[in-house]
């Protein structure tokens, strides 16, 4: 009876071993827990949570991982209520959230104007692990063909000059080709709207940190398609988890068309 338990103790320990053994080779990101990593998802332009961006959030929620997806300010009932170091200070916050909850690893994305400001953010954040940016909106060095638009610019900066940049004005907003009238602070519309200002995307992604990983989707239907990675993709670090991919989707479709990507690729960089 002892020699039996012996002989079965060791067969035991053997097998142990070697499974300690196999799991040391497995590479790191076998270990990973979803929960470990937490995502911050924005909306688009004239957006709300619920739309647009909500596919790529479900998908990542179902897959274990943290997520939070909070109305910004250039929803459609926001307007422009915020600047954008406001706005900033707002993803920050939603950041302490996921760190409160355990999260290790912090991923900023959004589609449109959410995923101009994730690559802003993740360019003055370099600790952020990765962007996803889901058909990149929202362009103001762009804006400036655009006659309404210059004409916006013109004024909010001549408000501002007279010392009224804390006054609500009128001013024009445009989103995939539909131009709208919004009343905001001529200062918060500035940092915006201005080319020379913070919301650049191929400047945010050139300030970003070669330790943040891109992902950068673009649908084959949307306008950005034609750009390719050139325009913002390629100015970013070069970092070997990056990747830029097309989806048969167009501007709007894009999240929910991409949301399986996104999810895969978020479950590596864990």
């Amino acid at each position: 009876m002892h020699i039996g338990d012996a002989a079965f103790d060791n067969a035991a320990m053997k097998f142990f071993r070697a499974l300690l053994v196999a799991l040391a080779l497995l590479p790191a990101a076998a270990w990973a827990q979803p929960s470990a990593t937490g995502v911050v998802l924005m909306h688009g332009k004239w957006g709300t949570p619920d739309k647009g961006i909500q596919p790529a959030e479900l998908e990542l929620r179902g897959a274990g991982f943290l997520v939070v997806s909070s109305e910004m300010p250039w929803s459609d009932r926001r307007a422009y209520d915020a600047s954008f170091d406001e706005a900033m200070a707002q993803i920050d916050g939603e950041v302490a959230k996921l760190r409160a909850q355990g999260a290790r690893k912090i991923v900023v994305g959004g589609q449109s104007f959410g995923a101009n400001m994730a690559l802003a953010y993740a360019a003055r954040h370099p600790d952020v692990a990765g962007v996803i940016a889901l058909a990149p909106g929202h362009s103001p060095e762009r804006f400036a063909g655009n006659p309404r638009m210059a004409e916006s610019l013109a004024k909010a900066k001549s408000l501002l000059a007279a010392g009224k940049g804390g006054t609500f004005a009128n001013f024009n907003d445009v989103n995939q080709g539909k131009t709208r009238e919004v009343s905001a602070k001529p200062a918060v519309y500035i940092s915006y709207f201005d080319p020379a200002g913070p919301a650049v995307m191929p400047r945010s992604a050139a300030m970003m940190s070669p330790n943040t990983a891109l992902l950068m989707i673009v649908g084959t239907r949307d306008p950005m398609y034609s750009a390719g990675p050139g325009s913002i993709f390629d100015r970013a670090p070069k970092n070997p988890y990056s990747r830029y991919q097309n989806v048969d989707a167009d501007h709007f479709g894009t999240p929910a068309a991409a949301r399986r990507i996104v999810v895969d690729w978020v479950k590596g960089l864990s």
